[in-house]
């Protein structure tokens, strides 16, 4: 009872109660701040993503921290606004096999993060990530979490990045690099939370208490009651005088290093830190193997004489992850300075040779200030062709081009699928809703059947949509159609072209000689059409009639005296060339039935005039590339002959613009395409032209390209075209940089007002879903307006080409042909072989051949070859009747 009633005397003693009631206002303390900790604090998961030339090493981000620390807020604002001390976490996660690097922060300093970011890593691309990696629900049956904390008291540094010969990072994405399933997954999180300078003047007593002769204790770490007892004793002992009141002693050469590594610790600004480590995967036996890899990794940066990182007591369990979701930082950590901060997290840079990181696919650079910004105005953005998003250091403006600037053409190249008919379709759309007039020529058929998907039903009478593989409709479209006179030698120049392009492998001077002078002479023939080149060489009498609607002396003095002086042999092989070219694109009935129709359908004068839109589907899967290539080469031509027409129109600010695509537009560019370049600005016809890459363009029309074009994109390119390229980006972008971008991301040298800007990075707009999809409806409009029924068409072809033979009359000296044909009419006349009257070698008439319908040129050859050698029949049975006479005459 005695004992019981000493302890209840002793307990109502009031000092008894001043300890316990200070515990326990500590520990009610301690837990609302934990609450505190666990509060959901509004955030943003950033990514960070460095190009793999990046040169920025450790000390860029020791930097970064000391510009950090300026979130550090002073206490009494903290007690005054009832606030906490804001904390940053910066991250590496290895999901799915891939390593990545990210900072997570408060809302609230998100812009200021991320401009002490650039500033020390310039080149580094920023983004919100799409989904937090932490809260994605994943199915892991083991999750394995630990936490690392100091092998010895804090105010001791670990090993930094100054005595290491080796990246310090390598050796931590090295462990994540080697999860054997891509369903495994490695987290690192390092919490940071700046902290005053006064744990600067607590780590100096803690050197005074050391070289005071206190004996360091190892093993306690950071937090323990070991360095308070020392400070303590430091406040309370004399300077130089050890624990027993003697002198201090010699300190030996290990603790003279940790008081010199100490000092220098001190000198640099603090943090408190985490370090949180977790694994998820499939077993705990290969939990354990890549937790302890992991912190083996850290294990680089400790030191036996200084400090150093272990691991506290590993758990398994999902119910632990949710400190990592919530990035919670409860207590007070341990201290590292921004020298140690920066060993143990820093993007990485050329030394570090981790397979598996994901690097930023290029340079991002800063736009030009004058950029044309979309601002939600009227007066402005319909001045605006929008098509892209800034993306340099996380600025995303939606910009576009200028209109007006638009007539210095645009050329865009990029590898297949890299964004290119993305980029087209969005121009295009600008034109749709702003009731621009436009053509697209599009050899693969996706962008002009998805253009189609955009026209609204107030635009549908203005759409031609030209699909030459709907046969049974075809479009009526004639090369040699003449709508101005003065034209016919543009037209002729430029159909020769366009063959010559086609052919150019076995092109010739003298097929090029006759089949100019062939289409000249054509051309003053009404409704003359492409069919007509194989009748003006084959048809006599065809050729006769149409040089009688010539009123060229040069064209008629090289039909009547020069190609009539040439013999049948000569005449053969000068023209099978010709017939051989024309026939191979003249032969095919789909080409056929379009080019074969005298009048085209649709007028390309009108359509730019009236602001129209022509549609033209030239898949090459449906007609075949060659088909391909010879129509868009046409109507590229007659583009550009009805825009340089536009010169009767005085003023050229009442040319109205017209904007032309050309997707694949190597296929279609002849050598005349530089005078297109260079001068279809003044006729208001506007090119953008695309394409995969350099080498497809021959000389003359690459040379045009880049001394013409006033603004340049470039998607991914090749090896090869990378360092061409480069030279027109330069300096903001280097070879490598337009051989990495992802797609939809490009790199652009624009015209701004007229002038040229720096390159600049961006991507594409997404395209906005279609309102209404009105394609059956212009197609049925377009067969309804503009096509004809192919049996009227090919009927009208067959009339042309194949007229009715004349009635021959008796002539005064048949040729073998006639008597071969009057022998089989009437085979008594043959039998008796009675002569026929008043023949002469000097006035035979020859019929004019009638060929059949051309369906390969090698026949339209043998027949000329044929015809060639009846004639040479008939003149050599002529031969010996002159010399009968000859010798009567003399005898007489």
């Amino acid at each position: 009872m005695e004992i019981i009633s000493s302890m209840i005397s002793f307990l109502t003693q009031w000092y008894v109660w001043i300890p316990i009631t200070a515990v326990l206002s500590f520990l009610t303390w301690r837990n609302y701040q934990r609450a505190d900790e666990f509060e959901p604090t509004e955030s943003v998961l950033l990514v960070l993503e460095i190009p793999k030339a990046n040169d920025k090493k450790e000390l860029a981000a020791e930097q970064l921290f000391a510009s950090l620390h300026g979130i550090l807020r002073d206490k009494r604002e903290l007690k005054l606004s009832g606030g906490r001390q804001e904390h940053i976490s910066f991250e590496i996660a290895s999901v799915n096999g891939q390593i990545r690097f990210y900072v997570w922060v408060p809302r609230t300093l998100q812009s200021f993060v991320e401009g002490q970011i650039y500033a020390q890593y310039p080149t580094v691309q920023i983004y919100v990530a799409s989904e937090d990696y932490t809260e994605h629900e994943r199915e892991h049956s083991t999750v394995y979490t630990t936490e690392l904390t100091l092998t010895a008291p804090e105010f001791l540094p670990i090993r930094t990045f100054q005595t290491f010969e080796v990246d310090p990072l390598a050796g931590i994405t090295g462990t994540l690099a080697k999860l054997e399933l891509t369903g495994e997954e490695l987290w690192v999180q390092v919490l940071i939370r700046p902290i005053a300078d006064s744990w600067q003047q607590s780590a100096d007593r803690w050197i005074a208490s050391v070289k005071s002769g206190h004996k360091l204790i190892p093993g306690l770490g950071g937090g323990g009651l070991q360095w308070i007892g020392t400070l303590l004793e430091a406040l309370w002992r004399p300077p130089g005088q050890g624990s027993d009141g003697k002198k201090a002693p010699e300190l030996s050469e290990r603790d003279k290093t940790r008081v010199s590594e100490a000092e220098k610790k001190a000198t640099k600004l603090g943090y408190d830190v985490k370090i949180r480590l977790a694994y998820l995967g499939e077993d705990q036996a290969s939990a354990k193997l890549h937790m302890q890899a992991l912190v083996g990794a850290f294990k680089q940066f400790n030191s036996t004489n200084l400090n150093g990182f272990r691991a506290v007591k590993g758990a398994f369990g999902k119910e632990f992850l949710d400190k990592y979701r919530k990035r919670a930082f409860y207590g007070d950590g341990y201290i590292l300075n921004i020298e140690e901060l920066a060993s143990v997290f820093h993007l990485p840079h050329t030394n570090v040779e981790t397979p598996n990181i994901v690097w930023a696919s290029a340079k991002t650079a800063e736009p030009p200030s004058k950029l044309p910004v979309l601002t939600g105005s009227d007066a402005n953005d319909d001045q605006i062709s929008a098509f892209g998003v800034t993306n340099f250091r996380g600025i995303n403006h939606q910009f576009g081009m200028l209109r007006y600037d638009r007539s210095r053409h645009v050329y865009i190249i990029g590898q297949t699928g890299a964004g290119k008919s993305g980029l087209l379709e969005l121009f295009a759309l600008s034109d749709i809703f702003h009731s621009q007039g436009y053509a697209i020529i599009d050899p693969h058929g996706d962008f002009a059947i998805n253009n189609m998907k955009f026209i609204p039903g107030s635009r549908l009478n203005d759409v031609v949509y030209f699909n030459p593989a709907d046969t049974a409709y075809p479009l009526g479209f004639n090369p040699l159609e003449v709508t101005n006179p003065n034209q016919k030698t543009n037209i002729s120049s430029e159909v020769i072209g366009v063959l010559k392009r086609m052919f150019g492998e076995s092109w010739g001077p003298r097929l090029e000689y006759i089949l100019r002078y062939t289409i000249l002479a054509l051309l003053d023939r009404p409704e003359t059409t492409m069919l007509d080149i194989t009748r003006m060489l084959t048809d006599k009498t065809f050729r006769k009639e149409t040089l009688g609607y010539c009123r060229d002396t040069v064209v008629l003095q090289f039909w009547n005296v020069e190609f009539a002086s040439w013999n049948d042999k000569f005449v053969a092989e000068a023209v099978a060339p010709v017939l051989n070219k024309v026939g191979a694109f003249t032969a095919n009935p789909i080409i056929r039935n379009i080019i074969g129709q005298p009048k085209s359908t649709f007028n390309i004068r009108q359509i730019m005039d009236e602001g129209k839109i022509l549609i033209v589907n030239l898949s090459k899967g449906l007609i075949g590339e060659d088909n391909a290539a010879i129509l868009g080469s046409f109507l590229v031509t007659k583009i550009q002959l009805a825009a340089m027409s536009r010169s009767d129109i005085p003023d050229i600010r009442d040319r109205r613009p017209f904007y032309l695509y050309v997707d694949e537009f190597q296929n279609f560019a002849t050598d005349s395409f530089a005078t297109i370049l260079s001068e279809a600005r003044k006729y208001g016809l506007n090119l953008t032209v695309a394409n995969q890459y350099i080498s497809q363009m021959n000389e003359t029309v690459r040379d045009a390209v880049f001394g013409n074009v006033g603004t340049m994109i470039s998607f991914r390119v090749s090896a090869d075209d990378a360092p061409i390229l480069a030279k027109q980006f330069e300096p903001n972008f280097e070879a490598v940089d337009l051989l990495q971008m992802h797609n939809r991301n490009f790199v652009i040298n624009m015209v701004i007002g007229g002038e040229k800007t720096p390159a600049f990075s961006a991507r594409t707009l997404e395209l906005p879903p279609s309102q209404a999809d009105n394609t059956p409806h212009i197609i049925e409009h377009s067969r309804r307006m503009y096509s004809r029924n192919r049996e009227d068409v090919e009927r009208e072809i067959a009339a042309v080409i194949m007229p009715p033979r004349p009635q021959k009359q008796p002539s005064s000296q048949p040729r073998p042909q006639a008597v071969a044909a009057a022998a089989l009419a009437q085979p008594a006349q043959a039998a008796t072989s009675q002569p026929v009257q008043g023949t002469t070698a000097t006035n035979t008439q020859h019929p004019a051949p009638q060929p059949e319908p051309v369906t390969d040129s090698g026949e339209v050859i043998l027949q000329i070859r044929g015809n060639s050698a009846f004639e040479s029949a008939a003149t050599d049975t002529a031969t010996p009747k002159k010399r009968r006479r000859r010798r009567k005459k003399s005898a007489a």
